[in-house]
């Protein structure tokens, strides 16, 4: 770990202020599970809503009293403007990322209903701090100085990054415009929380009987059994692709499809209807004509024009591809069931069809192939590789204090060095959110005592095992845990100065976790670990060669997918006219039609209303793709040095992972590549070329 010297001079004269800025405020109590050393853990196991309570108001006013003193400094610096300031957000970000993730995984609902409020606190407190027209007026004076052209690069990005996120947080306003942004930023956040809260308690349940569950899998069956012989399936991401894949019943697709894309839809449809409304207002206040355009300034797109030509492109090179591939579903529905292939095919029946084309075309059978997937043995096979590919150890922290009995915590080493900690919280519960994140909780920062290492969480729904059977998965949920841990990863490699540099573009961050999807495709990687549950046998080299063949199916009409997916987030805020607000349900159908591939919309459906995106992450869709063309650029150093070359995995991480905003997201990249990026490697990962 790099030892700054100059950086903790300057930490030790900002510290010196800080510590005359703690005698004036109550201290945390001792007992608090907050109140721990320098990378210590926190107690989660010992969490109340009061601890919360006391450790969130503990923070703000710290925050404040340091920021007030920024605002009386008569001579601006780096030292004592730019350094406490981190400083305060970062402590500020800890206290509410953490309140966020309790509410999201406690078991206790005061702990949830206080996590909620005081991380919405922090929020609330962050818009204000952004919009401090006197905070601001300290950082431009800095910056109109000599001392601030007589810094590094890496530097002069930190402070301009800073005064860039005043600027997008109104703080150029007049005051009656400021209040406003303010008081939109408030209820935005509100109606966020309501969503979620909305989505992840909807509790939907599809029963079964016999018949119903035909074709089921025998172990998910036993999963999902009641005592009278029925089966309760809940609505939830785990259980999709078991379900959509397997029932033989066209009903049971049908009744399961509508009940998981109506997840709180009673109460959503008007929130987001409100959300897409708001953030039009909000981005009328800051000057522009859509909240898209507001919201991709910082954003390596920077503006819709580049957004809207990088879906059209994709659509254009993969719809014949998707055309083809419906045309193939058809034959394959024809030849199962002999409906006609003149018939449209329906939305609940791609998955099926896809299932049915990879057993018998291809022989394989995605359920055999979990039962070569346990969770215990993927997450050891998970473990090897990151460790020896990026030269790094994980220890698990015995009797770690944790949120709950299933979650594991982990240690992250370099060299006998401590690098970070990680948590892994891998099944479904009541009230836990329900999709699968990887959770930033801390951030590396250097400090006046060392290095403050960062700590982040790994949050997954995989269906848990049971007296008879482990908990196993898909090969395609074995892609989203490699990607998730891929961003656990990101955020352990971050060892820079500051905080507040931690971050990526937003629409660059899942480039570096989407690479390591790849490495699941590579069989020497997958024998090591993929061995049947039962007998041990590793997965046969002829089944594996089978899935590489078939990688491809339906590859075009799933690229259309998620074009959609794009093409209706950008919709709801880049075309929103508040004289004719959108129908949401109807543009499903007319975004349908514009595209011309298949009629994907169920009437009477509203999958909108559990979409996290569109709610928390508005204009982020596209990112995935845009992420992915640079993410399978990277993957091809790995291809041509050997997917096992310690010496390409340290690169990466110290170059791509490692570096957050301190340098330009193409200029590290081109380092790496040894040239400028291309797509040509994302469409022949699409089988498009």
């Amino acid at each position: 770990m790099k030892k700054l010297t100059a950086v903790i001079v300057l930490l030790s004269l900002m510290n010196c202020s800080e510590k005359e800025t703690q005698k004036q405020h109550t201290e945390l109590q001792k007992d608090n599970p907050f109140n721990v050393a320098l990378n210590e853990p926190f107690d989660y196991a010992k969490v109340t809503g009061e601890s919360i309570q006391e450790y969130v108001s503990y923070e703000i006013e710290k925050a404040n009293l340091i920021l007030e003193n920024i605002k009386k400094e008569a001579s601006p610096t780096l030292e004592n403007t730019f350094l406490p300031f981190d400083a305060a957000m970062n402590k500020l970000g800890q206290a509410g990322r953490n309140s966020f993730m309790l509410y999201w995984t406690s078991t206790d609902s005061i702990t949830r209903a206080k996590g909620l409020e005081y991380s919405q606190k922090v929020d609330s407190l962050n818009t204000a701090i952004t919009s401090d027209k006197t905070l601001f007026n300290q950082f431009e004076t800095f910056k109109a100085s000599d001392a601030y052209s007589e810094l590094n690069d890496r530097r002069q990005r930190f402070v301009d990054d800073i005064i860039k996120e005043f600027v997008q947080s109104g703080v150029n306003l007049s005051e009656d415009k400021l209040e406003k942004f303010k008081t939109l930023k408030s209820e935005i956040t509100d109606l966020t929380s309501q969503y979620s809260t909305n989505m992840n308690t909807a509790n939907l349940v599809l029963t079964l009987d016999e018949a119903g569950a035909d074709g089921l899998p025998e172990s998910f069956k036993d999963t999902y059994r009641t005592e009278n012989g029925t089966y309760e399936i809940p609505a939830q991401p785990s259980t999709g692709g078991p379900v959509m894949d397997n029932a033989t019943r066209p009903e049971t697709r049908k009744q399961y499809q509508m009940l998981y894309s109506n997840r709180g839809a009673e109460k959503n449809i008007d929130i987001l209807n409100q959300l897409v409304k708001k953030r039009y207002q909000l981005s009328q206040l800051m000057g522009y004509k859509s909240y898209a355009e507001y919201n991709l300034v910082p954003k390596m797109a920077s503006n819709p024009e580049t957004v809207w030509k990088f879906i059209e492109d994709l659509v254009a090179e993969s719809k014949e591809k998707a055309i083809q591939d419906i045309e193939i579903l058809k034959t394959a529905r024809k030849k199962l069931d002999n409906i006609d292939t003149d018939k449209a095919l329906n939305p609940w029946d791609v998955s099926y069809y896809k299932n049915q084309i990879l057993k018998t075309d291809y022989q394989v059978d995605t359920e055999k192939i979990r039962e070569y997937l346990p969770v215990d043995a993927c997450l050891e096979g998970l473990f090897d590789l990151y460790q020896e590919l990026l030269d790094l150890e994980f220890r698990k922290i015995e009797n770690a204090s944790v949120w709950h009995e299933d979650v594991q915590a982990y240690e992250v080493f370099e060299n006998g060095t401590l690098k970070g900690r990680f948590y892994l919280d891998l099944y479904p519960r009541p009230f836990k959110e329900s999709w699968f994140y990887a959770v930033p909780l801390s951030t590396g920062k250097q400090m006046e005592n060392g290095y403050e290492v960062p700590v982040a969480m790994l949050l997954g729904n995989f269906t848990k095992g049971t007296d008879k059977i482990p908990s196993m998965i898909s090969h395609n949920e074995l892609s989203t845990l490699f990607h998730e841990f891929g961003h656990i990863m990101d955020a352990m490699a971050y060892e820079g100065e500051y905080s507040l540099q931690a971050d990526t573009k937003s629409d660059f961050v899942e480039a570096m976790s989407q690479i390591f999807e790849n490495w699941i495709w590579d069989y020497n990687t997958l024998s090591a670990f993929a061995k049947h549950y039962e007998t041990g046998e590793v997965l046969p080299k002829a089944l594996f060669d089978n899935m590489v063949n078939a990688k491809n199916v339906s590859s075009g009409l799933s690229a259309q997918g998620s074009l959609r997916n794009c093409i209706y987030d950008m919709n709801l805020y880049d075309k929103y006219n508040p004289n004719q607000p959108l129908d949401t349900d109807q543009l499903w159908k007319d975004i349908d039609k514009q595209m011309g591939v298949m009629d994907w919309y169920i009437e009477g459906t509203h999958p909108q209303a559990s979409w996290i995106h569109i709610n928390t992450h508005p204009v982020y869709y596209y990112g995935y793709l845009w992420s992915e063309v640079y993410a399978q650029d990277m993957f091809t150093v790995f291809e041509k040095n050997g997917l096992r070359d310690q010496q390409t995995g340290v690169k990466y991480r110290k170059l791509i992972l490692a570096n957050g905003s301190q340098r330009p997201v193409d200029e590290t990249v081109e380092e790496f590549l040894g040239r400028p990026m291309n797509n040509k490697a994302y469409i022949k990962s699409l089988g498009l070329e």
